[in-house]
């Protein structure tokens, strides 16, 4: 076996390969190379099954900072093993299919390393342990996101979705990352694992719903969920193979993964329950709703994306319940929806996978999406269209396909909840069996529009950009091995259920008594839900037969009236605030700045003076002056007063030398030869700089200020600097905090180190050392970036 560091790793270092030698691998060589890296993966992490399938879980840890309980942590069980085949196993198609499609692009090496650095990010998220591991992984998929979308970046609408996703899942990530540090402040832990096992001190404690609520926030924006799924069909904007690898078995996951994760911390909740059941079932019923409207065949897998995702959810949701009564067991009611969320997970990504690469060969075939133009393509790409029939049949709930079990599973689920007689369901419950048929139904009307208006019905040739003929057959083979993924999975379903998908379920309820797997079974007889699906069927094809009447209701809906519009308004009210504040005190002007600068720190610090008694001065304990000190110090104020009211420039540079020479003088008396010589090569080098400088620069007129000006001016710097003067003269007087000088008495003890000011800069102030460095080097890039670049237009020239 690999270890699952390596497997997380593996990505960003195939990335990295490829960034240097992407002028040594030949273009038409660049993507077989890369597939081999998702292949090893997926090989490595089937190795993981025997062994998890009989309970077995990995960890693997290493310390990094223990003292601030940081450390990285890596762990294999069956939920995160499952995510993990998804990823590379989908990874892997979608990557021999960019092969084909994106072969023409240029900047095919960018390309890749923005799907390998994703793919890493992607496998980080299920494999942390760690919570902050986790949420840095989180947001790396949410930059990477934002590259693959932009990657065709000189298209606005590539830019604009790109930025809609970031923010809207960047924000809802901050959220997750408060509610880590919560739990963090009520277990002592930031380890997931942990954490699980202290689910009585969470579960207790005031904070236990405000972290649930932020948890849900992070998982609802990453997932799409309603009215979070705005951010979904903009992102449509992105290659074709982006799109598949998002929507199939990546991003739009990770909030359905976060919840499965953290179900045994929260579920058993009422509030947790209707959260995220009543959110799953809203996000279904829209998202198929608003699937039917569409005429772009993105758009419109889009939005069925965002129905998928809410019926899964809503599935998770149903499933918590099992952790409220704690004694119904794995294959109980709520058990099997849980195992039906994880089994309708796995069938989504094979037939959204498929069909998303379909609509590419389609878009790049014929150069349209456009439902309106297309039609009666099955006769000239006969694979593509079985392909689509398989696919879309899935999706739909037909058989024999694996769309049609797990739907089945979902219908037994929504039935039996208005059984239970907790949670209000003896009310409310009844609402869920109505909702899943509504959204079943409109499922159904859209999977057909896919089939029907694309491939049959009248062909029109002029309507298309090219010629339609069948697609290359390199193209073909990923959806096809998809397509013949979901047959098979139809007919062994409990190969899957057995090795993958009951790990899965152990790990979300870890508490539950080991029984034996989940039976899933192709004829489970004639049941209510099978007469669902037959009402479903008939009511689909009533709709799909009266389409156009159907699309009058969506006249109804006011146009200004949606969420998307709804954040057009916020953004734009956003940036145009920023725009007034900005405009506000960005005057030009340095003389403003100063003012902001001055007044700011005088309204700040004087309040909290007065407020912490920092008055209190006390010159008790200081030593006598002597008489050179007070001859000296009227010479350093003589200087500074001689600076401000100067008329020229040399004068000003002569004050500033005494100003200086006079400090280096004051090091002298106080035996710090070091500081000296320091303070008066400084001042003689810039003294002479300063000189240097002023020779070539032009004469300037003295600014005439009005006399109102003048005096807010003098009454501004008089108090600066009388509460600088004050400050300085209280820190002695108020001590808040203990003496640091115990620090440096213990030096050798504490950092092995005799010099003091090495024991500074290198331990007790290591951290203010190490963002100074930082700050240094990012400095010296942006030098060396514009010396480059300058080089470079001179050349030009």
């Amino acid at each position: 076996m690999i270890p699952i560091f390596l497997i997380i790793a593996t990505p960003f270092i195939a990335a990295f390969l490829i960034l240097i030698s992407r002028n040594t691998i030949a273009k038409n060589y660049l993507g077989w190379f890369v597939l081999a890296f998702p292949l090893i993966l997926f090989a490595s992490l089937c190795t993981y099954i025997p062994s998890i399938s009989k309970g077995k879980n990995f960890i693997e840890t290493v310390q990094w900072i223990p003292s601030f309980d940081l450390y990285l942590s890596a762990y294999a069980d069956g939920l995160s093993l499952l995510f993990g085949l998804l990823i590379t196993g989908i990874g892997s198609l979608v990557i021999l299919y960019s092969i084909y499609y994106m072969k023409s692009e240029q900047s095919l090496h960018v390309f890749y390393i923005y799907l390998l650095l994703f793919m890493g990010a992607m496998l980080g998220v299920v494999f942390s342990d760690h919570m902050l591991v986790l949420y840095t992984f989180w947001e790396l998929t949410s930059v990477t996101s934002f590259l693959l979308i932009a990657f065709w970046y000189h298209r606005k609408r590539s830019r604009y979705g790109a930025l809609k996703s970031m923010l809207i899942t960047v924000f809802g990530g901050i959220g997750m990352l408060v509610a880590f540090l919560m739990i963090h402040q009520v277990t002592g832990t930031f380890s997931i694992r942990e954490t699980i096992e202290q689910v009585n001190i969470l579960q207790n404690h005031p904070l236990f719903v405000p972290v649930m609520l932020l948890l849900l926030f992070g998982a609802f924006t990453k997932s799409a969920q309603f009215p979070f799924h705005i951010w979904l069909p903009d992102a449509m904007e992105a290659p074709t193979p982006v799109s598949s690898y998002l929507h199939s078995a990546t991003m739009v996951k990770a909030g359905i993964f976060l919840v499965a994760r953290f179900t045994p911390l929260f579920g058993g909740s009422t509030l947790w329950f209707w959260i995220i059941t009543v959110t799953g079932m809203v996000t279904m019923l829209w998202g198929s709703f608003i699937a039917i409207r569409q005429r772009d065949l993105k758009a419109l897998l889009a939005y069925s994306t965002v129905s998928q995702l809410g019926l899964i959810m809503s599935l998770l949701g149903i499933g918590s319940y099992a952790l409220h009564t704690g004694n119904i067991g794995l294959t109980g009611f709520s058990g099997t929806a849980l195992f039906a969320a994880l089994f309708h997970l796995i069938n989504h990504s094979t037939f959204k996978g498929s069909l998303f690469m379909v609509v590419g060969i389609v878009d790049s075939t014929v150069g349209t999406r456009d439902l309106k133009r297309l039609g009666g393509l099955y006769i000239m790409m006969p694979i593509t269209f079985v392909i689509t029939l398989i696919s879309s049949f899935s999706m739909a709930g037909l058989p024999p396909f694996n769309g049609f079990l797990s739907k089945e599973m979902f219908f037994t689920e929504v039935l039996k909840v208005n059984e239970l007689s907790i949670f209000s369901l003896e009310t409310w419950g009844i609402f869920l069996p109505v909702i899943a048929v509504a959204a079943s139904v409109m499922t159904f009307v859209y999977s057909m529009i896919i089939v029907f208006q694309t491939f049959l019905g009248k062909h029109q040739p002029d309507l298309l950009n090219q010629k339609a003929k069948e697609a290359p057959i390199g193209m073909l083979i990923a959806p096809a091995l998809l397509a013949i993924i979901i047959i098979l999975i139809f007919i062994w379903p409990n190969v899957l259920g057995d090795y993958i998908i009951y790990p899965a379920l152990l790990s979300i309820m870890p508490s539950a008594p080991q029984m034996n797997p989940l039976t899933i079974s192709v004829w489970h007889g004639w049941t209510p839900e099978l007469f669902m699906t037959f009402a479903v069927i008939l009511l689909g094809i009533l709709i799909t037969a009266f389409l156009s009447v159907w699309k009058k209701i969506y006249r109804l809906l006011p146009d200004g009236l949606t969420i998307d519009a709804l954040y057009q308004k916020i953004l734009s009210s956003l940036e145009h605030i920023a725009g007034s504040s900005t405009r506000l005190y960005m005057t030009g002007y340095t003389t403003d700045y100063l003012v902001y600068v001055y007044v700011s720190f005088a309204l700040l610090i004087s309040p909290m003076l007065f407020v912490q008694g920092g008055f209190q001065i006390d010159f008790s304990r200081d030593a006598p002056l002597e008489l050179f000190e007070v001859i000296m110090t009227a010479v350093m104020i003589t200087s500074a007063i001689g600076i401000v009211l100067s008329r020229t420039r040399l004068t000003s540079v002569i004050f500033n030398g005494v100003l200086g020479y006079s400090i280096s003088f004051f090091f002298v008396l106080f035996r710090a030869p070091d500081l000296a010589l320091t303070q008066l090569v400084v001042e003689t080098v810039t003294t002479a700089l300063f000189l240097a400088s002023f020779y070539f620069l032009p004469s300037l007129k003295i600014e005439n200020t009005t006399k109102k000006k003048r005096v807010s001016k003098l009454l501004i710097a008089t108090a600066t600097g009388t509460i600088f003067t004050i400050t300085a003269l209280a820190v002695k007087s108020f001590v808040q905090f203990d003496s640091i000088s115990s620090f440096f008495e213990d030096s050798v003890q504490l950092s092995g180190g005799e010099n003091i000011v090495n024991a500074i800069l290198g331990d007790f102030r290591a951290f203010d050392t190490m963002l100074e460095a930082i700050v240094l080097f990012i400095a010296g890039l942006g030098v060396y970036v514009l010396i480059k670049v300058t080089g470079h237009r001179r050349e030009n020239r």
